[in-house]
């Protein structure tokens, strides 16, 4: 049987990978999982192909008897939200969240507002590739979608929930938001006029194309709006992918800081504002400075494959867990909803600092500092698993995580290589003390790489 879901939905370029057909399919597997008379939220982020993709999608459910409701432009996050609170009995996200232009997705979210478990992934799969679609009888086709006008609104209240709104604007913020050309800049307008804060939008403007960066936020893609940041002294600034359930931070130095540092200080901070412990979810991309940092306040962290698929059900079944993250800037914040976040995670920072009174700047150089890198290598799959092998076995001697990929750690370092389960590369993640380590470990790693490789 084919496989068509990732690590985080169904991703491909569109009208190569992804075409009209099979969202056409999906819709209808999707629609046949969910049953007829089910109610779906469906919405999408601004990726050109989406509003095509969308209506194929809405074809299938329509077939399956689905009652299908639109929020047209909306953050993953917001959609999610909806379908948690407003009663429905799932949802569909069109979006490729952090992926080049090209591509786009269908993401499938359970009643819980989370991404429906692996095994729900493989039912639908299943129900695709054999054919077991249910179709309605004709008396009984829903010929209408619901206008759904209102999911940004019901979300920002439900992040405000959670927020000590006073005590945030009293101190009045202003801070630089780069939305990536997506809808993340949609809830945070709103969400800064509650807030007493002054935004100042970069890449603000909504286009498919992405035109002012990438849609993943990195370090590369957040240069310019670091010095944009740090010209206007904003108190900080925050970056987001396409579909805005990630949150990359910049201090006011103009320092961009990966997901898991900001998560750090974040989970610090939930330490003391609800005065209890608990245990920390992470993916093995996380940097070990989450431990190194965390461990002394008497938090647990829980290492997890890549995905917050995974990380989302895991903390679903704790009723001891604080919160989750990734190191992609991606923070679940279980008070709220058990998924990735940027508009919670905004709102959280905000009012970190409102209590601590440092600056951004100064908070983060309390976390043991590592120098990072990322790369990727083009590679099968099958090559990329002998080469984790490989690794395993010359590294056996060092403390190693094997749940996704191969994840070594040194005394003063660590290094993380993995196949995508979005893309035909090897990732390798890596940190290190020193330069000089970092470049050591790097060279050490690529060379049996090659060997293996005969090359």
């Amino acid at each position: 049987m084919g496989k068509l879901f990732g690590t985080d939905g169904v991703r491909g370029i569109v009208n190569r990978d992804l075409t009209v057909d099979l969202a056409l399919k999906l819709g209808l597997a999707i629609g046949t999982y969910f049953g007829e008379g089910a109610k779906v939220l469906i919405g999408r982020d601004v990726r050109f192909g989406g509003e095509m993709l969308k209506y194929a999608v809405i074809s299938g459910l329509l077939s399956a008897g689905v009652k299908v409701y639109d929020a047209g432009l909306v953050p993953t996050p917001c959609l999610q939200y909806n379908v948690k609170t407003e009663n429905f009995d799932g949802g569909i996200m069109i979006t490729a969240s952090h992926n080049p232009p090209e591509y786009n997705g269908i993401k499938v979210i359970g009643s819980n507002g989370v991404e429906i478990p692996r095994s729900a992934e493989r039912e639908i799969e299943e129900i695709l590739f054999e054919s077991r679609f249910k179709y309605t009888t004709w008396g009984n086709v829903v010929d209408e979608v619901h206008k759904y006008p209102n999911a940004i609104e019901k979300y920002v209240n439900g992040v405000l929930e959670h927020i000590d709104t006073d005590r945030v604007k009293s101190k009045r913020f202003n801070i630089v938001v780069d939305s990536a050309n997506s809808v993340g800049i949609l809830p945070v307008t709103l969400l800064a006029r509650r807030l007493n804060v002054r935004v100042i939008a970069v890449n603000s403007n909504l286009d498919g194309a992405f035109p002012g960066r990438e849609p993943e936020p990195t370090v590369s893609s957040l240069q310019e709006t670091a010095r944009i940041v740090k010209s206007l002294g904003a108190d900080f600034g925050v970056g987001f992918d396409g579909d805005a359930d990630r949150a990359i931070f910049i201090d006011d130095e103009g320092r961009i800081h990966w997901g898991d540092r900001s998560a750090a200080i974040l989970c610090r901070y939930l330490i003391d504002k609800e005065g209890r412990r608990g245990r920390v979810y992470t993916a093995v991309s996380s940097s070990i400075l989450v431990e190194e940092y965390l461990k002394p306040y008497g938090v647990e962290i829980v290492w997890l494959k890549v995905g917050s698929v995974d990380i989302a059900h895991a903390m679903l079944r704790d009723p001891n867990v604080l919160c989750g993250f990734e190191e992609n800037g991606g923070f679940m914040y279980p008070k709220h909803q058990y998924v990735r976040d940027a508009t919670m995670t905004l709102a959280l920072m905000l009012e970190l600092l409102s209590y601590d009174g440092r600056r951004l700047a100064e908070i983060f150089n309390e976390l043991p500092q590592y120098i990072p890198l990322k790369t990727k290598i083009p590679m099968k799959r099958e090559d990329a698993e002998k080469v984790i092998e490989t690794l395993k076995e010359r590294y056996k001697g060092q403390r190693i995580i094997t749940i996704d990929g191969v994840k070594i750690m040194f005394k003063d370092s660590w290094i993380l290589v993995r196949p995508s389960g979005t893309e035909p590369v090897l990732r390798i993640m890596a940190e290190a003390k020193s330069e000089e380590r970092l470049k050591e470990l790097i060279s050490e790693v690529k060379n049996i790489i090659n060997e293996v490789l005969g090359k």
